[in-house]
């Protein structure tokens, strides 16, 4: 038998959405499943727009098929992610994800909060048998977004204001929105506050109805891992990713 010519292990990535109930993880997962193509340059023809992609119609997913497989090249190399969220039918807690990704949703602030105050005490739990783990915070929705009213930005600016004065710092003795506008949508400044605040490794947004940086979040999570199974983090030529 030659062994050489026998195809290396392609090496198994696990993936764990945590979040609260409703804040788009399943349909984030929908998306992915609709296959992530290589990205291509604009033809010359092609008008340029800033416009976002149209939706399209999501295919259901069923939790009895979790994990969620998506086969991926990568740094030349060949990788298969397998995605779990909170609903899966293994008991998440038993897990050992080689990433995780805390979910909230942009339209819904206590979402957010609740990232800090129940999810994350879940990782140092469950989760402490590395301390390089990666923990990236992602905001889901981010087509509802709408910007603040004027009178919801100076109250979130009073809050701040009060939370300096009484020496407040680094989320420790925060209320839920305090120092943040109290406007009901999460901007970006504010998740990315959060995320620092919780020590994260990573921030990220993404809208699974219209698709709008889904690729770079799936990216980013890729990278991310294959670097912790590779020796070289060698410059990615190009990304595939094919739903299994």
């Amino acid at each position: 038998m030659d062994y050489a010519s026998v195809p290396p292990e392609i090496p198994q990535i696990t993936v764990l959405l945590l979040g609260d109930a409703d804040v788009g993880k399943s349909m984030f997962l929908s998306r992915l499943s609709l296959g992530i193509s290589p990205r291509q340059p604009p033809s010359p023809n092609t008008p340029l727009t800033s416009e976002a992609p149209p939706p399209y119609t999501l295919p259901t997913l069923h939790d009895s098929s979790q994990p969620f497989a998506f086969d991926i090249t990568l740094y030349g190399r060949p990788y298969r992610l397998h995605f779990y969220d909170t609903a899966s039918p293994t008991s998440y807690i038993l897990l050992r994800p080689d990433f995780v990704i805390l979910c909230y949703s942009i339209a819904s602030r206590p979402s957010l909060h609740s990232l800090s105050t129940r999810w994350l005490p879940v990782v140092n739990e469950h989760f402490n048998y590395d301390e390089n783990l990666p923990v990236m915070v992602l905001g889901l929705k981010r087509d509802l977004r709408r910007q603040w009213t004027a009178d919801e930005v100076c109250a979130g600016e009073e809050d701040r204001r009060a939370d300096l004065g009484q020496g407040v710092g680094r989320g420790v003795g925060r209320k839920e929105g305090r120092g943040m506008g109290k406007g009901p949508s999460v901007m970006p400044h504010e998740g990315l506050q959060a995320a620092q605040q919780m020590l994260c490794d990573h921030y990220a947004e993404c809208s699974a109805l219209t698709g709008e940086l889904c690729r770079e979040v799936l990216e980013d999570v890729a990278r991310t891992c294959a670097k912790t199974t590779t020796e070289k983090g060698a410059k990615s030529a190009g990304m595939e990713c094919l739903v299994m």
